[in-house]
């Protein structure tokens, strides 16, 4: 059987709570071998550690999601560099971390401030980060020539240009393809993806969010990572299993799975 990586899942959230080994079991019956659980803010950072602790598939990254900025307060970026010196054995990288300027008062001046200390404590502690960005990919990309990080990361559900994502992909940044590209109207994404370096992309569901083709209005969930991978299937020159073999191992490498 193909196997993946869900290298972005909110598994501390609904439908997943209560319900972790059954998500498990079907996650697994669909070829997922691992799934990176990511943390959003100082509150869950205790939960997602517990859960990598206690479910061998699951991984944990932990980060201040720029969405959480009206709540953010200096005490949370303690808390995470806290985790950060206790170095727990699954903690694989710093996320979710970025810039967003979709939302209504998006507090950008703290926003960037934000992102800058925690990309710091990324380089700080030598870990990738799994990066957030709506409509800030230019702006992003300047905090990362600014801040160079050894490790890298990953840009996450990406739906820019292919222009702004070689600019990524130049700086060595991985591309997130999640489930954006699994509907046939998202033709720019797409294109995209069917012409950037495979050996810069790796696998998404940001499940419970970003759901599949014939999934709307559903809960996204991690097994749904092979609807992902079948659909830039279909719009490579590469066979299937080069695709998935390439991905796994950008992934492993990225996250030193």
């Amino acid at each position: 059987m193909t196997s993946f990586v869900d290298t972005h899942c909110h598994f501390d959230f609904s439908p997943f709570c209560g319900d972790e080994a059954g998500s498990l079991q079907r996650a697994t019956e669909a070829g997922v071998e691992k799934i990176i659980a990511v943390g959003v803010s100082a509150d869950r950072f205790a939960g997602v550690i517990d859960l990598a602790d206690r479910y061998e598939p699951l991984y944990a990254a932990l980060g201040i999601h720029p969405m959480a900025i009206g709540r953010f307060e200096e005490a949370h970026l303690a808390q995470l560099e806290s985790w950060l010196r206790l170095r727990p054995k699954k903690l694989v990288a710093i996320g979710e971390i970025g810039l967003d300027l979709y939302m209504e008062d998006p507090q950008f001046a703290r926003q960037e401030a934000l992102l800058e200390a925690q990309l710091r404590l990324a380089k700080q502690y030598d870990l990738p980060v799994i990066l957030h960005s709506r409509r800030t990919h230019d702006k992003l990309a300047m905090h990362l020539r600014r801040i160079d990080l050894p490790r890298r990361g990953v840009v996450h559900g990406f739906a820019g240009s292919e222009q702004q994502a070689l600019a990524f992909i130049r700086a060595g940044y991985a591309i997130g393809v999640g489930g954006t590209m699994t509907y046939a109207r998202a033709t720019k994404t797409r294109n995209t993806f069917s012409r950037l370096p495979l050996s810069s992309l790796v696998l998404e569901t940001d499940s419970p969010d970003m759901p599949v083709q014939g999934f709307q209005g559903q809960p996204n969930r991690p097994e749904r990572i092979k609807n992902v991978w079948q659909s830039l299937c279909e719009i490579r020159e590469e066979s299937p299993e080069e695709i998935a073999d390439t991905i796994r191992e950008n992934t492993r490498a990225l996250f030193a799975l």
